[in-house]
């Protein structure tokens, strides 16, 4: 596998930078749910790229990760724990930052720093929506801010910036054999997509609270040819945000489930029969066993 590159690309930032929405256009599927709101991301999500480039098949292994912030909940310790596996086994990093970003981007900036001999690409995302002065403004405040060779102006929603990243990234790999199977397009399983495509309903229909205090788990998937049967429970952290997450009679849940089976019924083409259940489990944020349970922590 002397004529094979293979490597690991991590998508590091604060929250609502694009990073979703330049993984899904990266790797040219829909793996990462987008919503406008902060934290969506909770995981670490791996979407896989297999190709050839000057005549070298390559595999690119690209990571989706949460937002850096400064923990609240044991939740946020676990989200900042993907991040950091991330970082550890990366061959490129591309940092995303925001063309209007207002946070303060200095804890993205420490744990860089604290890393050495991986390349890091600074992104400046969402350009389409600013002048060229203003892009070029930024580019300059970076050039001073951040110690990198590459810095580049970028729109993921537009898919413009592409070709540049991409160019970059596979003169940065090493050559090695492929991690995965030429056929994987991502680690996860089809469960993992089934609870995120729910989530993204949930985030995308209630506001304050709720979507940050739900968790979604799909109890069982069953599949045939022509079909596929779901159950989920989703969890909420309080009796009064159930009440919330239910609505009058039951109707805003039912909107959340007609939206998630349509979008599943275009993810996983086919037929979708979905059940959800509400539950109510207190501060499940805060609870490493619940925590291990959803996934967050992995032994």
């Amino acid at each position: 596998m002397e004529q094979h590159k293979t490597g690991y690309v991590s998508i590091i930032g604060k929250p609502n930078v694009g990073k979703s929405t330049l993984m899904n256009a990266l790797v040219g599927e829909r793996l990462s749910i987008i919503t406008s709101k902060a934290q969506t991301t909770r995981h670490r999500i791996m979407g896989i790229v297999n190709g050839v480039h000057d005549d070298i098949p390559f595999q690119l292994v690209y990571s989706d990760t949460p937002g850096i912030i400064k923990p609240q909940y044991q939740l946020h310790e676990s989200m900042m724990n993907f991040v950091k596996g991330s970082l550890q086994d990366a061959d490129v990093i591309l940092f995303v930052t925001d063309i209007f970003e207002k946070y303060d981007e200095d804890d993205v900036i420490e744990k860089l720093t604290r890393i050495e001999d991986i390349p890091v690409i600074l992104l400046i995302n969402k350009v389409d929506l600013a002048t060229q002065e203003q892009v070029e403004e930024k580019i300059a405040y970076w050039r001073n801010r951040f110690a990198t060779q590459t810095i580049l102006p970028i729109s993921a929603l537009h898919k413009s910036g592409l070709e540049e990243i991409f160019s970059l990234i596979f003169k940065a790999i090493p050559f090695h054999p492929p991690f995965f199977d030429k056929d994987s397009l991502t680690d996860r399983p089809e469960r993992f997509f089934a609870a995120e495509i729910i989530r993204e309903k949930i985030f995308l229909n209630y506001k304050k609270e709720i979507p940050y205090s739900s968790e979604v788990v799909i109890t069982s998937f069953k599949e045939t040819d022509d079909i596929i049967r779901i159950l989920a429970e989703i969890y909420v952290e309080r009796t009064s945000q159930r009440a919330i997450l239910l609505g009058h009679k039951g109707a805003s849940i039912k909107k959340v489930g007609i939206e998630s089976r349509k979008e599943m019924e275009a993810f996983f083409g086919k037929q979708i029969h979905l059940e959800t259940y509400v539950r109510v489990e207190s501060d499940w944020r805060s609870k490493a066993n619940k925590l291990r349970e959803f996934g967050y922590i992995q032994e």
